[in-house]
């Protein structure tokens, strides 16, 4: 049998985006590509109200019912996200360290493993708190496509794409609730002690340059390397991205054999 790689994708995006990935991947992995909660097919979560305090636990229970239809019971398996679906991945390996054989993160953005009074961790909190602060939902999505993209990007997307953003800045909202609230840090993560590859953009914003850095310091076994493009290159420039995570998942594959 095929090994299994999971793949999570960024909020205001959903598995679609990693359909090139799996057409390189597919002859020698069973790809299990899921979408988040509120995001592509997944529900929106439930509880969501007055009140409600978003976890990652919550995203990552989701996950895992989603991902246990398709692997055997104990079965390991190689995990693989970008953005927000990179701080699920961190979650979900220290949850299972024993399954997750290894782990391949872009830009994650797990600002809560930094001080509070990290430059990298400021800028991010800034942001949520101007989304929070705007004055309609098109405000608040200018402001998170602009930050993660450049200035004018969401003005200057179709106004279709435009009107679906906006309708899923709600779940964005939810996703900085769950990663600040996150109470890990980066001395949790020695305990991921599988191989693990930590990818930035070469035009990404410093903040998550800066945490990438943080992320191949604090985990055992890190190597790391920039691509062409930004924060959203999984998707901008998957050209570049997805040789970098095929040949890394190969090493291990090839490792595991000798």
């Amino acid at each position: 049998m095929k090994p299994a790689v999971v793949l999570l994708h960024s909020s205001m995006s959903s598995k679609s985006q990693w359909l090139p990935l799996k057409a390189q991947l597919e002859a020698s992995w069973r790809c299990i590509a899921v979408d988040l909660q509120g995001y592509g097919a997944a529900p929106f979560p439930s509880d969501a109200g007055e009140g409600y305090q978003h976890t990652l636990a919550h995203e990552v229970d989701a996950v895992m019912a989603t991902v246990a239809a398709r692997l055997e019971p104990g079965e390991a398996f190689h995990l693989v996200g970008h953005s927000f679906g990179g701080v699920c991945a961190l979650h979900l390996a220290r949850r299972l360290p024993e399954r997750v054989q290894s782990l391949t993160l872009f830009e994650p953005v797990a600002f809560h493993l930094l001080p509070p009074s990290h430059p990298a961790r400021e800028e991010i909190v800034a942001v949520t708190d101007s989304i929070k602060a705007a004055a309609s939902e098109r405000d608040a999505t200018r402001v998170f496509i602009d930050y993660w993209n450049r200035a004018g990007a969401f003005d200057d997307a179709p106004h279709s794409a435009q009107d679906k953003m906006a309708a899923q800045i709600a779940k964005v909202l939810l996703d900085f609730q769950a990663l600040l609230g996150e109470p890990a840090t980066l001395a949790d993560l020695g305990m991921l002690t599988m191989p693990s590859l930590v990818m930035a953009g070469e035009r990404s914003p410093a903040s998550t340059r800066l945490l990438v850095e943080a992320l191949a310091a604090a985990l055992p076994n890190a190597t790391t390397t920039s691509t062409r493009g930004g924060h959203m290159a999984p998707i901008t420039h998957g050209d570049a991205v997805n040789p970098l995570i095929a040949s890394f998942l190969a090493s291990q594959t090839a490792d595991a054999q000798q």
